[in-house]
């Protein structure tokens, strides 16, 4: 299978030192299983976040036959400095979202259904309506079909948080995405307490908790560390940490690749501090290798 760097003028990934390291690299996408994916996509007029947020796995996961859905659009209410999800005042949503969700999950034959949105701070109630019958459709056509559901900040609207997380589905992971001394600059409408704060609620609520980080954003190793250790404090289940790629000129701009090696002490001061499972590595993304997390 032919190969594609992400060093190339349609990422703008490159920083100023020149193009990415080896270790950057992704296959492209031609086998048939992703084509497959593609067609049913298309089909069910469905948006995804590997397409949305040019994720680098995208070739991956749709070729084993698995994509992190998207729902209530694809315009976020905010304007987060690290994400390619286009900003604006988002349309009124598909009631009919949940539905077809459902049938492009049964259709895709997916053992294990990941789940993500936009921010819709426009909404009331947070969007946690069509969440709580996306899951619901999903577990009434697909009932042995586990699921992820990787929801926003609902700026603590907590019974939104709660109508969301309460329908069956296995995992909700919450992302803190940075260190608090970069949340103002990278995450301007998030705030850290209230995201820790969050990921408290969703553990005691019962779930199985998840949350990720990105790294080479200028952040400092003590910083990563200290965020471990409040997510310890949470009996945190799952940690993902990857590699922050700059989506276009106008975003964050990439500060330095972290080495393989440097993500493998990550991922052992993790463990260290107590976290059950901790996927770290240049590529990783939220949902990278999501079916791996329910067992946790």
């Amino acid at each position: 299978m032919s190969e594609i760097s992400l060093n190339n003028e349609s990422n703008n990934n490159l920083n100023q030192k020149g193009k990415k390291p080896d270790w950057l690299r992704v296959k492209l996408p031609t086998n048939k299983e992703y084509q497959k994916v593609r067609v049913l996509v298309d089909k069910y007029k469905l948006h995804t976040i590997c397409e949305s947020g040019n994720c680098p796995n995208m070739g991956e996961c749709w070729g084993r036959g698995t994509a992190t859905f998207m729902i209530l659009g694809n315009e976020c209410t905010r304007s987060c400095a690290f994400c390619a999800v286009k900003t604006a005042r988002p349309k009124i949503y598909d009631k009919t979202e949940p539905k077809r969700v459902a049938e492009a999950v049964l259709k895709m034959q997916v053992k294990h259904a990941v789940i993500t949105s936009v921010n819709r701070d426009d909404l009331k109630d947070r969007g946690s309506e069509v969440w709580h019958n996306t899951v619901l459709e999903i577990k009434k056509l697909c009932p042995d079909t586990t699921i992820e559901t990787l929801i926003p900040c609902v700026k603590a609207k907590w019974e939104a948080l709660y109508h969301m997380i309460s329908p069956g589905q296995e995992v909700v992971s919450h992302n803190i995405e940075t260190v608090p001394s970069l949340y103002k600059e990278i995450v301007p409408q998030k705030k850290y307490d209230r995201s820790m704060e969050q990921l408290r609620r969703i553990k005691e609520y019962g779930k199985k908790t998840k949350t990720g980080i990105m790294v080479g954003m200028g952040e400092k190793d003590e910083e990563v560390f200290q965020v471990m250790d409040d997510l310890a404090k949470l009996n945190l289940d799952v940690l993902t940490i990857g590699q922050y790629l700059q989506p276009s000129q106008k975003h964050w701009k990439l500060r330095n690749f972290v080495s393989p090696e440097k993500f493998e002490i990550y991922k052992s001061e993790g463990l260290k501090r107590g976290i059950r499972y901790v996927e770290a590595g240049p590529l990783v993304r939220s949902s990278y290798r999501a079916e791996k997390h329910v067992h946790v």
